[in-house]
């Protein structure tokens, strides 16, 4: 299976919602989080990341968003096919002139 899929969308937020929920009962976050990634399997790194990863999705830390992240990836892709489609232009713009060129001076 692939490594950054491993587990479903449901889990990590279930293991999210659920370090949340606990971490009041040890005395750091970081011991709540190796409880929970314990008990679902995954490395508690990885459940960490998810967790900050939520925290700045619901605007309790700063930075990207999931949905600023995608929209951004979108337009970087868009923005690769555009330059790619003028550079398709300009080497045919260039072409034709010149083909031109060769036509009138015959």
């Amino acid at each position: 299976m692939d490594k950054t899929k491993r587990f479903s969308n449901e889990v990590k937020e279930r293991a999210v919602r659920l370090v949340m929920e606990v971490q009041g009962e040890y005395h750091s976050q970081w011991s709540a989080i190796c409880s929970v990634a314990e008990k679902i399997g995954c490395a508690p790194e990885t459940l960490r990341r998810w967790l900050r990863r939520q925290e700045i999705n619901l605007g309790k830390r700063p930075g990207t968003t999931t949905e600023e992240i995608q929209k951004i990836r979108q337009l970087e892709r868009e923005n690769r096919e555009l330059r790619r489609a003028n550079e398709i232009l300009r080497k045919a713009a260039a072409f034709f002139a010149q083909a031109e060129l060769d036509r009138l001076q015959k």
